[in-house]
């Protein structure tokens, strides 16, 4: 990291990393949000009885699409590893730019399976833009400012995510996903042009290249498992919670567009007041503790939000952005400071990776259990979400063995 760069332009430098997050978000949200629309529109709802009676697609099949997502954001790994070769900000130009221009091409689908494969090619390159951006404000603010930094990232994707709901309670109309999915090329004028601004983190000593792209020493192994553990339990839990979002509220539940987009606006708030809470708790119990005590509130809170009836869905929901908000930062900060600048965005790149795995395999098993408690007449999506996200939560003792990075000065 170059000493004082966090401290010459720390004002132009993060509110252009904070719009970044925005955008990139918005565009990778934008599936999700998106998705009851995309499953009536292509969907052949019946009076079958099944959740695709409900959804016009059947809970497979949409978990399946999700799970192509996930599994395509595996691309996002190369990419970061890239990054250690070729410079964060070139790497971060190049995938922003074309993530952003592929979710657009998604305007134009003509099917289901053809939505499905635009969002396969552009996931990789957004998460690997929005991973660039957490490992760039790491290494360009100081020790004291890096909690404060990347709550302001976390923010930036929060916001983005929460427009995408907003712009899709405000469009309506017949092929309205189309409309949502366009306005992704606004940002390709505006910010890819700033980034070049962007300083490029140095290393604070002589390094250097890795032999093999994706490649992390040995001695580091075992830290990584662990992250990557814990990366790994989080998507378990926020795959299918934060994908199922839109196809339960208004599939399910009939709540309208707009009221969904309420609450997520509303949810919004008590996300930042969560990022507020977790950049406190990282600097007072530490990271590992943050990161605990937040996956356990986003596992019960997700699991109350689908068990059943507006109501729950809205306090359920609510209650897990804020956990989000509490853990995001301080699972960043983790992830990023225990590794050296050599192959830190490798590393990122594989906890990113573990992540995806384990959204896929939650959103495959939420899906399933899913299609069978509504062939059986149950309402709700309760047991789904019982055994998805609440068996993996013991995963989190391993947070035990790793070092407490909080007041680590980056190498």
């Amino acid at each position: 990291m170059a000493p004082n760069s966090s401290l010459r332009r720390p004002d132009r430098v993060t509110v252009i990393l904070f719009s970044v997050a925005l955008v990139a978000s918005f565009a990778q949200f934008g599936a999700t949000t998106s998705l009851n629309d995309v499953a009536s529109h292509f969907g052949h709802p019946s009076t079958s009885g099944s959740l695709a009676s409900v959804v016009g697609l059947s809970g497979s099949v949409l978990g399946l699409g999700l799970a192509i997502f996930r599994v395509a954001s595996l691309g996002a790994l190369p990419l970061a590893s890239l990054a250690d070769r070729w410079g964060r900000t070139k790497v971060l130009r190049r995938t922003l730019v074309l993530g952003l221009l592929v979710t657009a091409a998604a305007a134009l689908s003509p099917g289901y399976w053809v939505f499905v494969l635009c969002f396969a090619l552009a996931h990789p390159l957004l998460t690997a833009a929005l991973t660039l951006v957490q490992v760039i404000t790491v290494e360009l603010a100081s020790t004291a400012l890096r909690i404060q930094r990347l709550v302001i990232i976390a923010a930036g994707a929060g916001i983005g995510a929460g427009l995408s709901a907003v712009f899709h309670g405000i469009i309506r109309g017949s092929g309205s996903f189309r409309w949502l999915f366009a306005l992704a090329l606004l940002p390709v004028l505006v910010i890819a042009p700033l980034l070049r601004s962007v300083p490029e983190p140095v290393p604070r000593v002589a390094d250097v290249p890795l032999a093999r792209l994706g490649a992390v020493p040995r001695d580091f192994l075992g830290r990584l498992a662990i992250v990557a553990t814990m990366a790994f339990t989080i998507g378990v839990i926020t795959g299918p919670a934060g994908s199922f979002t839109f196809v339960y509220s208004e599939g399910i539940l009939k709540m309208s567009p707009g009221a969904v987009a309420t609450v997520v606006v509303f949810s919004g708030l008590v996300g930042l007041a969560g990022l507020l809470v977790g950049q406190r708790l990282a600097r007072v119990i530490g990271r590992r503790w943050t990161v605990g005590l937040g996956v356990v509130m986003t596992a019960v809170a997700s699991t109350y939000a689908y068990s059943g009836g507006r109501v729950g869905f809205v306090i359920g929901y609510v209650l897990s952005v804020g956990a989000g908000g509490v853990l995001s930062p301080a699972m960043t900060a983790l992830s990023t400071e225990i590794f050296t600048h050599r192959f830190r965005a490798t590393a990122a790149g594989w906890i990113t990776v573990a992540g995806v795995v384990g959204a896929v395999a939650g959103l495959a098993l939420f899906g399933w259990l899913g299609d069978a408690t509504h062939a059986s007449g149950q309402a709700g999506l309760r047991l789904p979400a019982l055994v998805t996200f609440l068996p993996i939560l013991p995963t989190l003792l391993l947070l035990a063995r790793l070092p407490e990075s909080s007041g680590m000065e980056l190498a």
